[in-house]
Protein backbone atom coordinates (compact mmCIF):
# COMPACT_ATOMS: atom_id res chain seq x y z
CA UNK A 1 0.00 0.00 0.00
CA UNK A 2 1.45 3.13 -1.14
CA UNK A 3 0.78 5.62 2.34
CA UNK A 4 1.41 8.50 0.47
CA UNK A 5 -0.69 8.31 -2.18
CA UNK A 6 -3.80 7.29 0.39
CA UNK A 7 -2.88 9.99 2.25
CA UNK A 8 -2.93 12.45 -0.95
CA UNK A 9 -6.64 11.42 -1.11
CA UNK A 10 -8.02 13.06 2.28
CA UNK A 11 -8.19 16.94 2.05
CA UNK A 12 -8.71 17.33 5.88
CA UNK A 13 -5.13 15.78 6.59
CA UNK A 14 -3.14 18.45 4.96
CA UNK A 15 -3.77 20.92 7.91
CA UNK A 16 -2.01 22.67 10.96
CA UNK A 17 -3.81 22.66 14.20
CA UNK A 18 -3.04 24.89 17.05
CA UNK A 19 0.55 25.28 14.62
CA UNK A 20 1.37 21.84 14.24
CA UNK A 21 0.47 19.56 11.28
CA UNK A 22 -2.10 17.33 12.00
CA UNK A 23 -1.68 14.16 13.85
CA UNK A 24 -5.29 12.37 13.52
CA UNK A 25 -5.49 9.17 15.89
CA UNK A 26 -8.97 9.33 16.82
CA UNK A 27 -10.54 7.02 13.26
CA UNK A 28 -12.07 4.70 15.82
CA UNK A 29 -14.67 7.00 16.89
CA UNK A 30 -14.79 8.50 13.41
CA UNK A 31 -12.75 8.20 10.11
CA UNK A 32 -11.82 10.63 7.77
CA UNK A 33 -13.20 11.31 4.68
CA UNK A 34 -11.69 10.88 1.04
CA UNK A 35 -12.16 13.21 -1.70
CA UNK A 36 -13.74 10.97 -3.82
CA UNK A 37 -16.49 10.37 -1.28
CA UNK A 38 -16.72 14.17 -0.73
CA UNK A 39 -16.98 14.20 -4.63
CA UNK A 40 -19.80 11.98 -4.66
CA UNK A 41 -22.24 13.47 -2.33
CA UNK A 42 -21.69 16.96 -3.59
CA UNK A 43 -22.18 15.09 -7.13
CA UNK A 44 -25.63 13.91 -5.80
CA UNK A 45 -26.80 16.72 -4.84
CA UNK A 46 -26.13 19.19 -7.58
CA UNK A 47 -27.42 16.71 -10.17
CA UNK A 48 -29.33 14.04 -8.85
CA UNK A 49 -31.44 15.18 -5.91
CA UNK A 50 -34.91 13.85 -5.73
CA UNK A 51 -36.65 11.37 -3.60
CA UNK A 52 -36.47 7.20 -4.55
CA UNK A 53 -39.39 5.03 -5.11
CA UNK A 54 -41.55 7.59 -5.77
CA UNK A 55 -41.28 9.81 -8.41
CA UNK A 56 -41.02 8.55 -12.32
CA UNK A 57 -39.28 11.54 -13.64
CA UNK A 58 -35.53 11.53 -14.45
CA UNK A 59 -33.84 12.72 -11.16
CA UNK A 60 -35.91 10.58 -8.87
CA UNK A 61 -34.89 7.07 -11.28
CA UNK A 62 -31.52 8.23 -11.01
CA UNK A 63 -31.71 8.97 -7.32
CA UNK A 64 -33.68 5.38 -6.60
CA UNK A 65 -30.61 3.93 -8.91
CA UNK A 66 -27.95 5.32 -6.81
CA UNK A 67 -29.64 4.54 -3.65
CA UNK A 68 -30.68 0.99 -4.73
CA UNK A 69 -26.90 0.67 -6.19
CA UNK A 70 -25.50 1.28 -2.55
CA UNK A 71 -27.49 -1.31 -1.01
CA UNK A 72 -26.02 -3.92 -3.87
CA UNK A 73 -22.66 -2.47 -2.64
CA UNK A 74 -22.93 -2.54 0.57
CA UNK A 75 -24.44 -6.51 0.45
CA UNK A 76 -21.14 -7.72 -1.66
CA UNK A 77 -18.40 -6.09 0.52
CA UNK A 78 -19.89 -8.06 3.20
CA UNK A 79 -20.86 -11.28 1.18
CA UNK A 80 -24.39 -10.61 2.18
CA UNK A 81 -26.63 -13.67 -0.19
CA UNK A 82 -28.82 -10.61 -1.66
CA UNK A 83 -29.64 -6.77 -1.73
CA UNK A 84 -32.45 -7.14 0.35
CA UNK A 85 -31.01 -8.90 3.06
CA UNK A 86 -29.34 -4.63 4.11
CA UNK A 87 -31.52 -2.44 5.81
CA UNK A 88 -30.07 1.30 5.78
CA UNK A 89 -30.19 2.91 9.22
CA UNK A 90 -28.41 5.95 10.99
CA UNK A 91 -26.10 3.45 11.80
CA UNK A 92 -24.74 0.96 14.34
CA UNK A 93 -26.89 2.18 17.22
CA UNK A 94 -30.14 2.27 15.31
CA UNK A 95 -29.47 -1.10 13.54
CA UNK A 96 -28.64 -2.85 17.12
CA UNK A 97 -32.37 -1.31 18.68
CA UNK A 98 -33.73 -2.28 15.57
CA UNK A 99 -32.76 -5.77 16.40
CA UNK A 100 -33.15 -5.68 20.07
CA UNK A 101 -36.37 -4.07 19.69
CA UNK A 102 -38.17 -5.62 16.52
CA UNK A 103 -36.61 -9.02 17.16
CA UNK A 104 -35.55 -10.13 20.43
CA UNK A 105 -39.20 -8.54 22.18
CA UNK A 106 -41.24 -10.82 20.14
CA UNK A 107 -39.17 -13.93 20.42
CA UNK A 108 -38.18 -13.59 24.22
CA UNK A 109 -40.16 -14.44 27.26
CA UNK A 110 -39.33 -14.89 30.93
CA UNK A 111 -36.57 -17.64 31.73
CA UNK A 112 -35.24 -17.15 28.23
CA UNK A 113 -31.57 -15.33 28.19
CA UNK A 114 -29.63 -12.63 26.65
CA UNK A 115 -25.72 -13.30 26.30
CA UNK A 116 -23.06 -10.28 25.69
CA UNK A 117 -20.13 -9.67 27.32
CA UNK A 118 -18.71 -6.79 29.34
CA UNK A 119 -16.75 -5.34 26.91
CA UNK A 120 -19.41 -4.11 24.87
CA UNK A 121 -20.20 -0.61 23.60
CA UNK A 122 -23.18 1.07 25.25
CA UNK A 123 -25.06 0.79 21.92
CA UNK A 124 -24.47 -3.57 22.18
CA UNK A 125 -25.28 -3.57 26.08
CA UNK A 126 -28.38 -1.09 26.88
CA UNK A 127 -30.75 -1.87 23.93
CA UNK A 128 -30.20 -5.81 25.69
CA UNK A 129 -31.12 -4.51 29.56
CA UNK A 130 -34.12 -2.83 28.32
CA UNK A 131 -35.14 -6.14 25.97
CA UNK A 132 -34.20 -8.27 29.18
CA UNK A 133 -36.50 -5.73 31.39
CA UNK A 134 -39.32 -6.21 28.69
CA UNK A 135 -39.26 -9.60 28.26
CA UNK A 136 -38.59 -10.70 31.33
CA UNK A 137 -35.15 -12.79 29.79
CA UNK A 138 -32.11 -12.85 31.77
CA UNK A 139 -29.31 -10.94 30.74
CA UNK A 140 -26.07 -13.08 31.27
CA UNK A 141 -22.13 -12.13 30.72
CA UNK A 142 -19.40 -14.28 29.19
CA UNK A 143 -16.49 -13.20 31.89
CA UNK A 144 -13.61 -11.89 30.31
CA UNK A 145 -9.85 -13.16 31.05
CA UNK A 146 -7.11 -10.47 32.47
CA UNK A 147 -5.90 -9.42 29.47
CA UNK A 148 -9.76 -8.87 28.37
CA UNK A 149 -9.84 -11.74 26.09
CA UNK A 150 -13.03 -14.24 25.70
CA UNK A 151 -12.27 -18.23 26.36
CA UNK A 152 -14.74 -20.40 23.94
CA UNK A 153 -14.95 -22.75 27.61
CA UNK A 154 -16.53 -19.76 29.45
CA UNK A 155 -18.99 -18.99 25.88
CA UNK A 156 -19.84 -23.36 26.36
CA UNK A 157 -20.87 -22.83 29.79
CA UNK A 158 -22.85 -18.95 29.77
CA UNK A 159 -24.45 -19.81 26.73
CA UNK A 160 -27.63 -22.65 27.31
CA UNK A 161 -30.80 -24.26 25.61
CA UNK A 162 -32.50 -21.67 27.07
CA UNK A 163 -30.41 -18.28 25.08
CA UNK A 164 -32.46 -16.45 22.58
CA UNK A 165 -29.73 -14.28 21.53
CA UNK A 166 -25.95 -13.88 21.95
CA UNK A 167 -24.29 -10.24 21.02
CA UNK A 168 -21.13 -9.18 20.61
CA UNK A 169 -18.66 -7.00 19.62
CA UNK A 170 -16.54 -7.99 16.45
CA UNK A 171 -13.96 -6.09 17.79
CA UNK A 172 -13.69 -4.26 21.01
CA UNK A 173 -13.52 -0.02 21.18
CA UNK A 174 -10.83 -0.06 24.25
CA UNK A 175 -9.74 -2.88 24.38
CA UNK A 176 -8.72 -3.79 20.63
CA UNK A 177 -9.78 -7.75 21.25
CA UNK A 178 -10.61 -9.69 17.56
CA UNK A 179 -13.61 -11.75 19.53
CA UNK A 180 -13.95 -15.02 18.12
CA UNK A 181 -17.08 -14.78 16.34
CA UNK A 182 -17.42 -17.62 14.08
CA UNK A 183 -16.68 -19.92 17.19
CA UNK A 184 -18.84 -18.09 19.26
CA UNK A 185 -21.77 -18.26 16.71
CA UNK A 186 -21.56 -21.98 16.42
CA UNK A 187 -21.87 -22.42 19.90
CA UNK A 188 -24.74 -19.92 19.79
CA UNK A 189 -26.27 -22.12 16.89
CA UNK A 190 -25.97 -25.19 18.65
CA UNK A 191 -28.36 -24.02 21.38
CA UNK A 192 -31.03 -22.43 19.29
CA UNK A 193 -29.95 -18.69 19.82
CA UNK A 194 -29.63 -16.45 17.27
CA UNK A 195 -25.60 -14.34 16.63
CA UNK A 196 -25.82 -10.27 16.25
CA UNK A 197 -22.59 -8.74 16.25
CA UNK A 198 -21.55 -5.35 16.41
CA UNK A 199 -19.66 -4.20 13.48
CA UNK A 200 -18.60 -0.80 14.19
CA UNK A 201 -15.28 -1.53 14.97
CA UNK A 202 -14.46 -4.36 12.58
CA UNK A 203 -16.12 -3.54 9.02
CA UNK A 204 -13.83 -0.64 8.27
CA UNK A 205 -10.66 -2.46 8.97
CA UNK A 206 -10.72 -6.26 7.99
CA UNK A 207 -12.40 -7.79 5.10
CA UNK A 208 -15.59 -9.35 6.68
CA UNK A 209 -18.01 -12.19 5.22
CA UNK A 210 -21.47 -12.45 6.92
CA UNK A 211 -22.13 -15.88 5.93
CA UNK A 212 -18.54 -17.26 7.07
CA UNK A 213 -19.06 -15.54 10.29
CA UNK A 214 -22.41 -17.19 10.75
CA UNK A 215 -23.54 -13.97 12.01
CA UNK A 216 -27.46 -13.79 11.89
CA UNK A 217 -27.57 -10.28 12.20
CA UNK A 218 -24.31 -8.00 11.65
CA UNK A 219 -24.23 -4.06 12.36
CA UNK A 220 -22.17 -1.57 11.22
CA UNK A 221 -21.77 2.49 10.72
CA UNK A 222 -20.36 4.60 7.62
CA UNK A 223 -18.62 6.85 9.25
CA UNK A 224 -15.63 4.68 10.79
CA UNK A 225 -15.03 3.68 7.63
CA UNK A 226 -14.63 6.60 5.54
CA UNK A 227 -18.46 7.47 4.68
CA UNK A 228 -20.21 9.88 6.32
CA UNK A 229 -21.57 10.45 9.38
CA UNK A 230 -25.82 9.47 9.63
CA UNK A 231 -25.95 6.50 8.12
CA UNK A 232 -24.94 2.30 8.76
CA UNK A 233 -27.04 -0.83 7.63
CA UNK A 234 -27.96 -3.88 9.14
CA UNK A 235 -27.65 -7.26 7.67
CA UNK A 236 -30.30 -9.97 8.60
CA UNK A 237 -30.97 -13.51 7.42
CA UNK A 238 -33.90 -13.23 5.54
CA UNK A 239 -35.85 -15.81 7.64
CA UNK A 240 -35.19 -13.21 10.72
CA UNK A 241 -36.32 -10.39 8.77
CA UNK A 242 -38.91 -11.67 7.40
CA UNK A 243 -40.38 -12.60 10.43
CA UNK A 244 -39.41 -9.07 12.53
CA UNK A 245 -42.08 -6.59 13.02
CA UNK A 246 -40.54 -2.86 11.83
CA UNK A 247 -40.27 -0.34 14.77
CA UNK A 248 -41.15 2.88 12.68
CA UNK A 249 -44.17 3.75 11.12
CA UNK A 250 -45.16 5.98 8.29
CA UNK A 251 -44.48 6.54 4.74
CA UNK A 252 -43.02 4.23 2.39
CA UNK A 253 -42.99 1.04 4.44
CA UNK A 254 -46.66 0.16 3.67
CA UNK A 255 -47.81 -2.15 1.64
CA UNK A 256 -51.69 -1.41 2.09
CA UNK A 257 -52.94 1.54 4.48
CA UNK A 258 -56.85 1.28 5.88
CA UNK A 259 -58.41 3.30 8.41
CA UNK A 260 -58.32 0.94 11.19
CA UNK A 261 -55.24 -1.59 9.20
CA UNK A 262 -52.53 -1.94 7.63
CA UNK A 263 -49.75 -3.87 6.12
CA UNK A 264 -46.03 -3.90 5.59
CA UNK A 265 -43.69 -3.86 2.13
CA UNK A 266 -41.71 -6.99 1.74
CA UNK A 267 -38.36 -6.74 3.07
CA UNK A 268 -35.57 -4.30 3.52
CA UNK A 269 -38.16 -1.59 3.02
CA UNK A 270 -40.82 -2.26 5.87
CA UNK A 271 -37.40 -1.18 7.94
CA UNK A 272 -36.95 1.87 6.11
CA UNK A 273 -39.86 4.67 6.71
CA UNK A 274 -39.67 8.06 5.34
CA UNK A 275 -37.42 9.63 3.09
CA UNK A 276 -34.20 7.70 3.60
CA UNK A 277 -30.66 8.57 4.27
CA UNK A 278 -30.15 8.97 0.11
CA UNK A 279 -27.00 11.12 0.07
CA UNK A 280 -25.46 9.14 2.92
CA UNK A 281 -25.78 5.65 0.86
CA UNK A 282 -24.34 7.23 -1.76
CA UNK A 283 -21.22 8.37 0.33
CA UNK A 284 -21.19 5.10 1.60
CA UNK A 285 -21.48 3.63 -1.69
CA UNK A 286 -18.51 5.92 -2.65
CA UNK A 287 -16.49 4.61 0.70
CA UNK A 288 -16.92 0.88 -0.28
CA UNK A 289 -15.33 1.73 -3.98
CA UNK A 290 -12.69 3.64 -2.27
CA UNK A 291 -11.50 1.11 0.50
CA UNK A 292 -12.14 -1.60 -1.79
CA UNK A 293 -9.57 -0.13 -4.19
CA UNK A 294 -6.78 0.18 -1.79
CA UNK A 295 -7.69 -3.70 -0.55
CA UNK A 296 -9.19 -4.76 2.71
CA UNK A 297 -6.37 -7.38 3.02
CA UNK A 298 -3.69 -4.40 3.08
CA UNK A 299 -5.32 -2.10 5.18
CA UNK A 300 -5.37 -5.35 7.90
CA UNK A 301 -2.13 -5.74 7.13
CA UNK A 302 -1.43 -1.98 7.79
CA UNK A 303 -3.06 -1.38 10.79
CA UNK A 304 -1.51 -4.56 12.50
CA UNK A 305 1.50 -3.34 12.31
CA UNK A 306 0.96 0.01 13.22
CA UNK A 307 -0.68 -1.55 16.26
CA UNK A 308 2.67 -3.55 17.12
CA UNK A 309 4.49 -1.00 16.42
CA UNK A 310 2.59 1.79 18.91
CA UNK A 311 2.75 -0.99 21.45
CA UNK A 312 6.29 -1.58 21.51
CA UNK A 313 6.84 2.64 21.27
CA UNK A 314 4.08 3.44 23.72
CA UNK A 315 5.58 0.24 26.38
CA UNK A 316 9.09 2.21 26.62
CA UNK A 317 7.21 5.06 28.34
CA UNK A 318 7.99 4.89 32.19
CA UNK A 319 4.58 5.21 33.81
CA UNK A 320 2.06 3.87 30.98
CA UNK A 321 0.00 1.54 31.55
CA UNK A 322 -1.16 -0.30 28.31
CA UNK A 323 -4.69 -1.99 28.37
CA UNK A 324 -5.64 -5.42 26.43
CA UNK A 325 -3.51 -7.90 24.64
CA UNK A 326 -0.04 -7.17 23.25
CA UNK A 327 -0.96 -9.85 20.05
CA UNK A 328 -3.35 -10.11 17.89
CA UNK A 329 -5.04 -6.57 18.52
CA UNK A 330 -6.07 -4.07 15.77
CA UNK A 331 -5.48 -0.97 15.48
CA UNK A 332 -5.91 0.72 18.59
CA UNK A 333 -4.17 1.07 21.73
CA UNK A 334 -5.87 2.53 24.83
CA UNK A 335 -3.63 3.38 28.04
CA UNK A 336 -3.30 5.61 30.79
CA UNK A 337 -0.49 7.75 32.38
CA UNK A 338 0.27 7.35 35.94
CA UNK A 339 -1.51 10.49 38.03
CA UNK A 340 -2.13 12.46 34.77
CA UNK A 341 -6.01 12.03 33.76
CA UNK A 342 -6.82 10.91 30.70
CA UNK A 343 -8.37 14.13 29.64
CA UNK A 344 -5.74 16.60 30.45
CA UNK A 345 -3.10 14.14 28.45
CA UNK A 346 -5.62 15.06 25.47
CA UNK A 347 -5.56 18.41 25.95
CA UNK A 348 -1.76 18.86 26.06
CA UNK A 349 -1.18 16.49 22.84
CA UNK A 350 -4.41 18.67 21.27
CA UNK A 351 -2.16 21.79 21.72
CA UNK A 352 0.43 20.25 19.83
CA UNK A 353 -1.72 19.03 17.02
CA UNK A 354 -2.29 15.29 18.01
CA UNK A 355 -5.80 13.95 17.91
CA UNK A 356 -7.06 11.22 20.54
CA UNK A 357 -9.41 10.15 22.60
CA UNK A 358 -10.14 10.41 26.17
CA UNK A 359 -13.36 9.26 28.65
CA UNK A 360 -15.47 5.88 29.04
CA UNK A 361 -15.60 5.32 25.33
CA UNK A 362 -19.01 4.27 25.86
CA UNK A 363 -17.57 1.14 27.36
CA UNK A 364 -19.03 2.04 31.81
CA UNK A 365 -18.82 -1.17 32.95
CA UNK A 366 -15.49 -2.28 31.15
CA UNK A 367 -14.25 0.97 32.25
CA UNK A 368 -15.20 -0.50 35.96
CA UNK A 369 -14.14 -3.79 35.08
CA UNK A 370 -10.26 -2.46 33.98
CA UNK A 371 -10.64 -0.41 38.00
CA UNK A 372 -10.47 3.28 35.88
CA UNK A 373 -13.13 5.75 35.48
CA UNK A 374 -11.58 7.11 32.05
CA UNK A 375 -8.75 5.85 29.32
CA UNK A 376 -6.53 7.90 26.87
CA UNK A 377 -6.93 5.82 23.09
CA UNK A 378 -5.04 6.37 20.02
CA UNK A 379 -6.62 4.31 17.14
CA UNK A 380 -5.21 3.84 13.49
CA UNK A 381 -6.39 3.74 10.15
CA UNK A 382 -5.28 3.37 6.45
CA UNK A 383 -4.09 7.29 6.38
CA UNK A 384 -1.57 6.75 9.79
CA UNK A 385 2.14 6.61 9.23
CA UNK A 386 5.17 5.34 12.38
CA UNK A 387 5.85 8.81 11.97
CA UNK A 388 2.23 9.77 13.39
CA UNK A 389 3.06 7.39 16.48
CA UNK A 390 6.46 9.01 16.99
CA UNK A 391 4.83 12.05 17.40
CA UNK A 392 2.11 10.11 19.81
CA UNK A 393 5.24 9.44 21.91
CA UNK A 394 6.77 12.59 22.31
CA UNK A 395 4.04 14.08 23.25
CA UNK A 396 3.02 11.52 26.07
CA UNK A 397 6.54 12.27 26.94
CA UNK A 398 6.16 15.96 27.15
CA UNK A 399 2.79 15.43 28.92
CA UNK A 400 4.33 13.94 31.69
CA UNK A 401 6.98 16.41 31.88
CA UNK A 402 4.54 18.96 31.69
CA UNK A 403 2.77 17.59 34.55
CA UNK A 404 6.51 16.90 36.82
CA UNK A 405 6.95 13.11 36.33
CA UNK A 406 10.46 12.34 35.47
CA UNK A 407 11.20 9.70 32.96
CA UNK A 408 12.80 6.47 34.26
Amino acid sequence: MNINAVREQFPILHQEVNGHPLVYLDSAASSQKPRSVIDAMKRYYELDNANVHRGVHTLGSRATDAYEGARAKVAAFLNAETPEQIIFTRGTTTALNLVATGYARAVCKEGDEIVITPMEHHSNLIPWQQAAKATGATLKYIPLQPDGTILLQDAEEVITPNTKVVAMTYVSNVLGVVNPIKEVAEIAHRNGAVMVVDGAQSTPHKKVDVQELGADFYAFSGHKMCGPTGIGALYGKKSMLNNMEPIEYGGEMIDFVDLYESTWKEIPYRFEGGTPIIAGAVGLGAAIDFLESVGMDEIDRHERKLAAYAYDKLSEIDGIEIYGPKSGRVGLITFNLDDVHPHDVATVLDAKGIAIRAGHHCCQPLMRWLNVSATARASFYLYNTEEDIDALVRGLIETKEFFGHAIG
